[in-house]
């Protein structure tokens, strides 16, 4: 290989180097340690002849053809060393810039790819007999690299380390699950912290994200009922969780793999990088004593933060309180709005704010809500409400609220009925039109019932509009019509029934009627308490069921 030639390869073989491929006179192409671009030419060393292939071919996966069958390069039993030596060689860099010695070990252990890049980089520079070049050009001989005796190729793998500057950042990225490109990319970003700082950071995220785990699938299901009665503008924090859950989503497992550390935390920190420079004391420890103040749990914060991670980066003073006295009004927190951030955490973002002053008008103009002023209720009954059914300020006046006022019309509810229903149901809001409510209409009308007589049964009971077909609608009518041998005219006059446990409480109280023969109205057998109930119908040892 000519001079030029040789002197183009050294200028990207090295670490810190320019990474683009570059040509040189007799067409042999170079790109920098990982990967080298080999055209169909020949060229000639002074000492040996290299031939190219037309691909691009890893230097490792070309060094992995000489592996001994035992699961180890040959190269771990030469004078070049091993991926074994090039872990303790990290584990000791680790150590120096204040890691304990278990945590280095460990990190080394986990760290695969970089230490593998750390081996390819010494290996290339020994390749080409170029190492004493490059530590001179490298190294300050003044000041010491290590403090205990390494062997040769362990020294090269310390030196590569710490030559890299990344303050041990990317081998510690990559063992907590980021991929080397993820790392690489973040390690910049985190620069102005120390190794020791950032483990502890991380630690402490691990905690308040993912502690007491184990949710029953509760973040799940918030997760997805945000995704799909999202239906206004959103801004960036917005848009970036909804990324966020997309990520989890595209996973095997789903939105359920959200509170696992496992699935989720890699994708959290990617998502959300900031996360590791917030102050742990001055900012973190203060927002979740604030969560502390306005009710929330100690075991369910983690919700509220992987339901919206940008909450965390929220000033309490500048953002949280403004927010809050916003939505309720009158100044103050309330514990009923620590419970609404558990289900719905993006009430505080701007698109949420910025769309909830259009709602509060659009329900006076419709006279929908009258609770909200006409009816004289004041701003606390409007902070229950948020804390119920908080979805229903994330949606589109007229591509969803009105959609499901004219459908309630559209069945003959009148106008005059419809603050009731809404105060007693405002979950009507965010359920779908096709899916949900007209399903559950065709249903009940299906079986017998006119659509005045639904009509009826949703001004006396709105939450009725709720109830699964399969889970509750189909088998409680059907022990109504064959086992209770009631008529459909009775669910008209008492339409709570469908709110009452098949099992615990309807089929109990109606087999101790059956058994003293006697009959009553569905209103008397379920609308008393249980001691109540056995004081006019029988003994307590009575609502039992028959074997």
């Amino acid at each position: 290989m000519p001079s030029n030639c040789l002197g183009n390869y050294l200028a990207f073989a090295v670490p810190n180097s320019n990474s683009h491929p570059f040509p040189c006179h007799c067409n042999t192409y170079f790109f920098y340690s990982k990967f080298i671009i080999r055209p169909e030419q020949v060229c000639h060393l002074h000492c040996r002849k290299l031939s190219f292939a037309p691909a691009l071919v890893p230097l490792a996966a070309a060094r992995s053809s000489s592996s001994n069958g035992n699961g180890t390069e040959d190269g771990e039993e030469c004078e070049g060393g091993g991926v074994a030596e090039a872990r303790e060689a990290v584990s000791y860099y680790l150590e120096e810039l204040g890691v304990s010695k278990e945590e280095s070990v460990e990190i080394a252990l986990n760290s695969p790819k970089y230490v593998s890049m750390l081996v390819d980089s010494v290996r290339d520079l020994d390749e080409f007999s170029l190492w004493n070049s490059w530590s001179t050009a490298n190294v300050d001989e003044e000041k010491p690299y290590f403090t205990r005796p390494l062997s040769s190729f362990k020294r090269k793998v310390y030196m590569m380390a710490k030559q890299k500057g990344d303050k041990g950042m990317l081998p510690f990225l990559e063992s907590i699950g980021l991929t080397l490109s993820s790392a690489t990319h973040l390690a910049r970003y985190l620069s102005s912290n120390s190794l020791p700082i950032l483990i502890n950071k991380v630690k402490y995220v691990k905690e308040i994200f993912f502690a007491n785990s184990d949710d029953g699938g509760l973040i799940a299901r918030n997760a997805r009922q945000m995704m799909l009665h999202l239906s206004i503008s959103i801004d960036e924090d917005v848009q970036q969780t909804l990324s966020f859950f997309e990520k989890i989503q595209a996973r095997r497992g789903g939105l359920h793999l959200l509170g696992s550390q496992d699935a989720s935390f890699r994708h959290l920190i990617e998502s959300f990088p900031r996360l590791l420079l917030l102050p742990k004391e001055s900012h973190m420890k203060r927002l979740m004593e604030f969560l502390d103040d306005i009710g929330v749990a100690e075991g369910c914060k983690r919700q509220i933060f992987l339901l919206f991670p940008p909450i965390i980066f929220y000033d309490i003073e500048k953002d949280v309180r403004p927010r809050l006295q916003a939505i309720l009004k009158d100044g103050t927190e309330g514990k009923d709005f620590g419970q609404m951030l558990l289900k719905y955490p993006w009430i505080l973002s701007k698109s949420i704010l910025q769309n909830y002053e259009d709602i509060l008008i659009f329900f006076d103009d419709e006279k929908v809500v009258c609770f909200l002023r006409d009816l004289g209720l004041d701003d606390d009954v409007i902070g229950r409400i948020l804390g119920r059914c908080p979805e229903i300020f994330a949606s589109s006046i007229g591509k969803t609220l009105k959609r499901k006022l004219n459908f309630l019309m559209g069945i003959g509810v009148s106008r005059h009925h419809l603050p009731r229903i809404i105060r007693k149901y405002p979950e009507l809001f965010v359920c779908d039109v096709h899916r949900a409510l007209l399903p559950r209409m065709t249903y009940l009308m299906h079986v017998g019932l006119s659509k005045r007589e639904v009509a009826l049964m949703v001004c006396r009971f709105s939450p009725l509009l709720g109830y699964s077909i399969d889970k509750v609608l189909k088998p409680k009518l059907e022990f109504l019509m064959n086992s209770m041998e009631k008529p459909l005219s009775d669910v008209v006059e008492y339409p709570r029934y469908f709110s009452y446990s098949l099992e615990k409480k309807i089929k109990p109280r109606f087999w101790v009627l059956r058994g003293r023969n006697m009959e009553c109205s569905l209103k008397s057998m379920l609308g008393k308490n249980d001691e109540e109930f056995a004081a006019e119908f029988g003994e307590r040892n009575m609502l039992v069921p028959p074997v």
